[in-house]
Formats: structure tokens, sequence, C-alpha cells
């Protein structure tokens, strides 16, 4: 075993508490009350990274939440890498859910309990435990470093290319590496070369102008939560298609290959659905889960309010009913292009007697790059390195909204080498980080950057 595997190994536990001071504030970037720990924790991810050895670290203000900016750039001649993340996290409600406090991080059967323990604070500190163990074991890094973690990924980054855009030069690299995705399974490391993109609506319905009696008015004005729930139906067919139209004029088809590819992947389908509690498998009608998740495009519900939800009966008839509606988009829908015509639709689509408004919440675009480009073959050897088994090329279903940005502003290859699990409950209640995955993640992560150090 090496020096650098062995402190690694022998440095576990000291890797693993300095990520739980980081999951016990609670940086929720979309609720106004957390503003503060929003900016408390970027300044604890920006001493911790001056902690590992970085000579240059920033607390960046912007229009929202700050951005942390650091550098390491003692190794001249040698490529430089830019690390993304994000320190924020999403609000951690239903809270009646989680077993445990979500900013207490928990340990229970070799995992690690918190909101924030596998998106993204998990796999950030993976990061900054590799460069403690490189600076700790050879008083330097292998190549070149610039680090940029946002505090604004979970609200859509709205401020992160404006500060990519200013900073252009300063951040000039030969490779980007992002550690906020997953792997195929709990010994099967992914490099995954694809992202979906985003588009996230609200639908609004006014009719009335306060609410009624449903008694004395049912039947004699359109019900505005009746005429959302006509709308939200009709926004699929029941093959699983959307129907939006335009939605598919750009979606690019998969090649014979690349479905190929996909079918080989030791994918596990039954496990998989069975993990979410569905009891079967559903989605657009002549493609595989594999194929829906991440190449082709969705329209989903992601919360409804209206009238009355409390205990017993209250015969009310609303007069406002609204929805969060987001649709995943891939190679080459724009999402720009694709509200006003979302947009219109669902005001066609809407019942007499209501007035409807489509808000556009945020968006991002799809992400891809080519798997064979050497800086991703160095991943591939750091991960084989680790595991003993090589990475699956993956896609994911899931936006990263900074990666298309750093397509157009940077044009470098990306390597999004993450290590969380599908089991995870990221965005839910008792999300979660193996051990296994935070510690393979960490070692993978030290591989490779002496791997990218070696060039293309």
């Amino acid at each position: 075993m090496d020096a650098l595997t062995q402190y690694l190994e022998g440095n576990r536990e000291q890797f693993l508490e300095d990520l739980k001071k980081a999951l016990r504030i609670p940086s929720v970037s979309t609720q106004p009350a957390h503003r503060e720990d929003v900016r408390r924790c970027a300044q604890h991810v920006a001493d911790d990274l001056k902690a590992v050895g970085m000579t240059r670290v920033e607390v960046v203000p912007t229009a929202g939440h700050p951005v942390v900016y650091a550098e390491w750039l003692g190794a001249p001649g040698k490529p430089t890498a830019l690390l993304y993340g994000h320190y924020d996290v999403q609000p951690p409600e239903p809270l009646e859910l989680w077993t445990t406090p979500p900013f207490e991080p928990t340990l229970r059967d070799g995992k690690l309990y918190a909101r924030g323990a596998c998106d993204d604070k998990g796999q950030v500190y993976m990061h900054l435990s590799a460069l403690k163990a490189h600076m700790k074991v050879n008083g330097r890094l292998p190549l070149n470093l610039k680090v940029v973690i946002e505090g604004e990924e979970e609200a859509g980054s709205d401020n992160l290319e404006k500060f990519l855009r200013e900073r252009r030069k300063q951040l000039d690299a030969d490779v980007i590496v992002v550690s906020d995705t997953s792997m195929l399974a709990a010994d099967q490391p992914a490099l995954c070369y694809g992202l979906r993109g985003i588009l996230y609506t609200q639908i609004e319905v006014t009719g009335p102008a306060h609410d009624l009696h449903s008694g004395e008015f049912g039947g004699a004005v359109t019900n505005p939560a009746n005429a959302l729930a006509v709308i939200i139906a009709a926004l699929r067919d029941g093959d699983g298609r959307v129907t939006v139209p335009g939605m598919y004029d750009r979606v690019r088809a998969l090649t014979p290959q690349e479905r190929e590819g996909f079918r080989a992947l030791p994918f596990d389908e039954k496990a998989f659905i069975h993990e979410t509690g569905a009891p079967v498998a559903f989605g657009e009608k002549g493609y595989s889960t594999l194929e829906r998740i991440w190449a082709r495009p969705t329209c989903d519900v992601n919360g409804m309010w209206s009238g009355y939800i409390g205990e017993g009966s209250k015969t009310v008839l609303p007069s406002f009913a609204a929805a969060k509606v987001s649709m995943r988009l891939v190679p080459d829908q724009d999402f720009a292009e694709l509200f006003p015509r979302f947009e219109a639709y669902v005001k066609k689509l809407a019942s007499p007697g209501v007035t409807v408004v489509v808000k556009n919440l945020h968006g991002a675009p799809p992400f891809l790059t080519e798997p064979d480009h050497p800086m991703l073959q160095a991943a591939v050897r750091a991960l084989a390195r680790s595991w003993q088994k090589p990475p699956a090329l993956i896609r994911e279903g899931g936006s990263i909204p900074v990666m298309a940005t750093f397509q157009e502003t940077h044009g470098l290859p990306c390597i999004l080498m993450g290590f969380g699990l599908v089991d995870d409950n990221v965005h839910a209640p008792n999300e979660k980080f193996s051990l296994t995955s935070f510690h393979g993640g960490t070692r993978s992560i030290a591989y490779l950057y002496e791997e990218l150090a070696k060039g293309a």
C-alpha cells in the first residue's frame, strides 16, 4: 500500500468528522429564513479549504448567496483542474418523515443520514479529504487546482453564470471536475457523460374573487381546482408522451450503439423500481427505463395546492389553485424556446371562467460530453484503481445547471465522477450517504488528481 492510500485509510474518521461539521449547518438556499446559515456555510467551507492548504481562498458575494473560490497553483507544467460543487441543500420538509433530525448527522448501518449528506456536501468533502491527503503525504498537490463551490445550485444557480463570465480568465483550466452524480450500484463505479436539462414552471388558476359555498355555487361557476386538474391531465397522453406542441421537435435520438450500450449495463430494473415503492415501471412507450430517465424528456407535477386540506370536511369551492410543473429536457432541447410553447398550451387548455398565469421559475440546458476524451480516460483509470472494477459509462436524469454554462464559457472536457446511490433519498426525507461511497469516492478522487497530472 503506497503512502497516499495508507493515509486515506488511516484518517477515515477525521474525514467523516469534517463532513459532519458542514452538515450541521442548515444551508437551505431557497428559504429566506436560512440566508444567514447559507452565508455561514460558505465561510465554513472557505475555512476548511484554507486548512487543507489552498493558497488563495475567497468568499465572493453575489446578488444572492456567496460563491467560494479557492486555488493552488504550485505545479508548473502540470494540468489545471477546475473543481465545481455546491454547499447549499434542499429544504428538509416534511420534517416528520425524518427518522433523525436532518441537520444532526447520524450514522446507522454504515450510512450517514443528514440533508446534504450526498447532495452535495458529502461529495464536496470527498475532494477536501483527498486534497488533505495529498498535502499531508506529499506537501503539495500533483496538479494545479481551482475550486468553485456555489450556494445556489438547488435554487437554479441564478448568479453563478455572472461569476463565471466575470472571472473567465482567472478560471482557465484544462478540465472541469464535478462530483454530484451517482454510481450504477454500490460496487459499480460510474462515469457520467450526459445530464438532462430542466424547465421549472408554476401554473396558477384563479376563478371567483373568494372561496364560495359549494352547495350555493357548485355548478354555477368554474372550480379552479377542477380546471387545474383538467390542465394537468392533458399534459401527457396514455402512452406517457408529453403533449406540449413542439416538445419532441429537437430531441436528439439515441443511436443504436447507445441503446445497445444501455442494455449491456449491469442495471437491475426490478430492484430499481422496487426501491421506489412503486408497483411497476411506467413511462414513455417504446423505451426502456434507463432510456426514459437518461435520454427522454418528461413533464411532471411536483406539487399542487388548493382549497381546504385540513382534517374533517369543509364544503368550499376554492377561488385559487396552483401546481408546480417541471420538464426534464434532453439534447438538443432549449428551455427558453419551450417555455412560451408550454405557456400557450396550458392557457389553451384552460376552462371558461378562470384566469391562468404560467410562471417560468428557472431552467437549465442539458449536457453531453464525449466519453472517450483523454481527460475522461484518466478518470476511468482512477476509478479502476480505487474499485478494482472499470467504471460504467452512464448518463443521468438529473440536472446540474452550471454544466452547460461551463461548456459555453470554457469549452473544456468535463469529468462527472459521483458516488451517490439510487436509494440515497436525495431531495427527500432521510437523505443518506454510504460510508463505502464516501471513503471509496475520496480514494478515487485522490487517484484522479494523480492520473490527471500524468497528462492526456
